[in-house]
């Protein structure tokens, strides 16, 4: 079973760990209208099941991006609306989405759901349509800012420069919004601490996290060693990199 993470007023917030990535998946739903949105979600029946229990309308998809990892579950939502920002085709991403945010790189859009007000935030450089959400207490970052680090950026359509440039946009929105909101990231990961929450305030993130705190000074940001790894996943995107420039 997720596990409620909070509930308002208007709204009840899931989030539940799936998959063998420590894959963090979170579930909206508006209590005015029934209906829930889903981000990132790893199993389509846990989420249709559960929400159909509960007796809600599953309707929507958001990708933070299309890495396989958080768009696993998509072609199962069928008739569902999914959505994923258009630049996410420049790293080929060929899934079944059916409506496209288009705004700029380092932009934010207005998004509505039910009766719920969210803005959109492009967040480039873990892959080039990353996005992240904030709104109603929470601020979903999706893999562009974990509660202790950041995403890599040596994935094909990864950008190192964009990913920097990403955080001092996220940190920016950050520090304007209340202290007390809800960082809520794409993975579990363990703090340098040695603990491992799901999510973390505002106030938190921006005191602890690595990457934010890195990100002021070209050799602190040089030095980190999160951004890349010589895994067999840094290998393929190599090898997709000089494909699609001999393409």
């Amino acid at each position: 079973m997720p596990s409620c993470i909070l509930e308002t007023e208007k709204m009840i917030v899931y989030q539940a760990q799936l998959g063998d990535f420590a894959n963090l998946n979170h579930l909206i739903v508006c209590k005015a209208s029934l209906k829930a949105v889903i981000i990132d979600p790893f199993y389509s029946d846990y989420w249709l099941n559960f929400t159909a229990d509960n007796g809600w309308d599953l309707t929507t998809v958001w990708l933070t991006h299309t890495h396989w990892d958080h768009s696993k579950a998509v072609p199962d939502f069928v008739g569902k609306e999914i959505w994923v920002h258009q630049n996410e085709y420049q790293r080929g991403w060929n899934g079944p989405s059916n409506h496209y945010w288009n705004n700029p790189s380092w932009s934010t859009i207005d998004l509505q759901f039910g009766e719920l007000k969210f803005k959109a935030h492009s967040t480039p450089g873990h892959s080039p349509g990353h996005m992240a959400f904030s709104g109603e207490g929470i601020f979903v970052t999706g893999d562009c800012l974990f509660l202790g680090r950041c995403g890599r950026i040596d994935l094909f359509g990864g950008n190192k420069k964009h990913q920097r440039k990403s955080l001092f946009f996220v940190r920016e929105i950050l520090e304007k919004l209340p202290d007390y909101w809800l960082v809520l990231p794409g993975h579990l990961y363990e703090l340098s601490e040695g603990y491992s929450p799901s999510m973390l305030s505002i106030r938190e993130v921006l005191a602890e996290n690595e990457a934010l705190r890195a990100i002021d000074e070209n050799e602190a940001w040089e030095s980190l060693d999160f951004l890349s790894f010589d895994d067999e996943m840094a290998k393929r995107a190599r090898v997709q990199e000089r494909s699609s420039k001999r393409s």
